[in-house]
């Protein structure tokens, strides 16, 4: 067995027993669950995976957290378990905090002030690493000012100008922004968000009986259920190149693929998901709109499929040789 399934077997069983469905309702109703459930997180040590032994962490790249990453998308994780490893891993030892971190893009304001519009996970994060232009400040979640958005767990976050200029500047590497950050571990948390609203409706197309037999049985539904699968094992196989790096530092132009594919994945899973399950799926007390509402953030967050698109295209007019080689670049990974 691998290290990467070895760690996602680890991740599984944590979620399977703190992360039900009334932990996540309980989280994003401002319960005390997430602090229980981020607690059995760092005991476990996942969220120092991607830390060098040599810091106390495993040392892991970002492709043998992959399975992790699946993992708290199935689970419908409502915690920055992604974002918080990637952060620790690209942060030195001395500014590394304890707690959740969220990532985020920021705007000074003219008096000095930054300001995030929505930071996803902002209501939940203890720190937020944040880029400004150029500059990477990490900022203390608890002293912003905070505004809560849409989704119960994003908010919109602001520091004064005292605040920000006592946070010291992040040594992050110039060639690393925050949407590619962010979308290298969001993607494989969709992949796994897919597959298990994929599991859900087949489940569900296999109990439900309609003109007495289940509704499975019959062609409209069973042409559904095979888009859905078609997209959900494309969206996994993207996600995976996504998180194929040297390291920890993701590649931009797979981190691209990965993003555009999940992203069109989310759309068509969820639409076809609410459409096999009816009325039922719909409702607030049903655990399908736990993953479909997540997947819907998810595919906004760090840039939906269009803005990854116009990256790829980017990087396909910048190309001198045949589009097969660029193709080649991005697939071609070691075994």
């Amino acid at each position: 067995m691998s290290d990467n399934d070895l760690y996602a077997d680890a991740a599984r069983q944590v979620l399977a027993d703190h992360c039900t469905p009334q932990a996540v309702r309980d989280i994003e109703a401002g319960g005390d669950a997430a602090g229980r459930l981020w607690q059995q997180l760092e005991d476990t040590g996942l969220a120092d995976a991607l830390v060098g032994e040599e810091e106390g962490g495993s040392g892991l790249s970002l492709e043998q957290v992959f399975g992790v990453l699946e993992q708290c998308g199935a689970h419908a994780l409502p915690l920055l378990l992604g974002e918080t490893m990637i952060a620790r891993a690209l942060l030195p030892a001395a500014q590394r905090p304890a707690g959740s971190i969220a990532l985020a893009r920021g705007v000074q304001q003219a008096d000095g002030a930054w300001h995030c519009a929505l930071v996803r996970g902002g209501a939940v994060a203890d720190s937020v690493l944040v880029q400004t232009g150029d500059a990477w400040r990490l900022l203390d979640a608890a002293q912003a000012h905070r505004e809560r958005q849409a989704l119960a767990l994003d908010a919109a976050l602001s520091w004064t100008p005292a605040q920000v200029a006592a946070a010291p500047l992040a040594p992050m590497d110039a060639a690393i922004d925050f949407r590619t950050l962010q979308a290298s571990v969001v993607a494989p948390q969709m992949a796994g968000a897919l597959g298990s609203v994929l599991e859900r409706t087949l489940q569900y197309a296999n109990e439900r009986q309609q003109f007495g037999r289940p509704i499975g049985k019959f062609q409209a539904i069973q042409h559904q259920l095979a888009v859905m699968s078609e997209h959900v094992c494309a969206a996994r196989m993207a996600a995976q190149l996504g998180c194929h790096a040297d390291g920890v530092a993701p590649d931009r132009l797979r981190v691209a693929v990965a993003k555009a594919r999940c992203s069109e994945a989310a759309l068509v899973v969820s639409e076809l998901a609410h459409a096999v399950h009816g009325a039922i799926g719909f409702t607030e007390e049903y655990d399908l709109q736990l993953y479909t509402r997540r997947l819907h953030a998810w595919r906004q967050t760090a840039g939906s499929e269009a803005y990854w698109h116009d990256v790829a295209g980017e990087a396909l007019l910048a190309h001198a040789g045949p589009t097969l080689d660029l193709v080649r670049t991005i697939t071609d990974v070691p075994a």
